[in-house]
């Protein structure tokens, strides 16, 4: 793939720009939800859905796609909302976020949605859902890849490292770990709570390509995926080095937000700090 232009990294800027927009009007309008780490991992997610994976909206269930597994699927309000800019659902049915009867659960569901390719929300499976595809794709002789994009709490997990280590045992070449190392869960610091640091020595330990990078720096993002296509005898694990609540002031580097929609007055304050009004109903 080309290296991105400079015109190429402003787009992606300002995609990831509306995708929170989105995700802040969504956890706004439903009540509930997870800002931190929606707001955290967009530019990781903007980067694969704009970039990186080979995707059709109007087939989304082409065989030959790339598979996005959402291991930390309370993040999903950003993955809908950069589905819908992608194309994927009509951004219109965003706002249903936790209605009733919606396709769009606080947990991705891919019962609801074709686009979606695991349901997830359990956290520590999502990983070893993704191995199992990365292996089946393996053995179907399927050229397609496999992105696992995984929170930082839920490595402090047993069910992610017995995951990890099949990805290495099986040299799953077509398997990309994203981490969200945004270091925050819902009562704290991962740190204070239970510390996953060296948290790249440990993969690099467990048998993969690692790379460790800003997780808001778009140039450092495709090149971490570049260099993974380029890695064919081992799976590659990126940490990428987030601020949970980015782009947020006043969700920046807090637990509280974790798992907690804004008031009007918040929400307000958030859009106008992300470059947008609220512009949806009180509730």
């Amino acid at each position: 793939m080309p290296r991105p232009s400079p015109e190429d990294l402003l787009a992606l800027q300002a995609t990831a720009r509306r995708v929170r927009q989105d995700a802040v009007r969504m956890i706004y309008t439903a009540g509930s939800g997870h800002p931190g780490g929606s707001l955290s991992v967009t530019d990781l997610l903007t980067a694969l859905l704009f970039r990186e994976m080979k995707l059709d909206p109007t087939r989304p269930d082409w065989p030959e796609r790339d598979r996005l597994v959402l291991s930390k699927g309370h993040a999903a309000p950003a993955l809908y909302a950069a589905l819908a800019e992608r194309g994927f659902l009509p951004r219109e049915e965003l706002l249903s976020l936790r209605q009733l009867g919606s396709r769009l659960q606080g947990h991705v569901d891919r019962n609801k949605l074709p686009c979606i390719e695991a349901s997830t929300g359990c956290l520590g499976q999502g990983v070893g859902m993704a191995v199992g595809m990365a292996l089946d794709a393996r053995l179907a002789g399927r050229a397609h890849r496999i992105y696992a994009v995984l929170g930082d709490g839920e490595c402090q997990a047993g069910p992610t490292w017995e995951a990890l280590l099949a990805g290495a045992h099986f040299r799953l070449s077509n398997l990309v770990v994203l981490l969200d190392r945004n270091f925050y869960e819902t009562d704290g610091s991962t740190e204070e709570i239970m510390g996953i640091e060296p948290i790249a020595d440990k993969f690099r330990a467990f048998g993969f390509h690692t790379l460790d990078i800003d997780g808001h720096d778009f140039s450092a993002i495709l090149a971490a995926l570049e260099e993974a296509r380029r890695t064919t005898d081992r799976p590659t694990a990126i940490v990428a080095r987030t601020v949970k609540g980015k782009g947020v002031s006043f969700m920046e580097n807090k637990s509280s937000w974790h798992g907690k929609a804004p008031n009007r007055a918040e929400a307000e304050k958030a859009l106008a700090e992300l470059g947008a009004e609220l512009g949806v109903p009180a509730r």
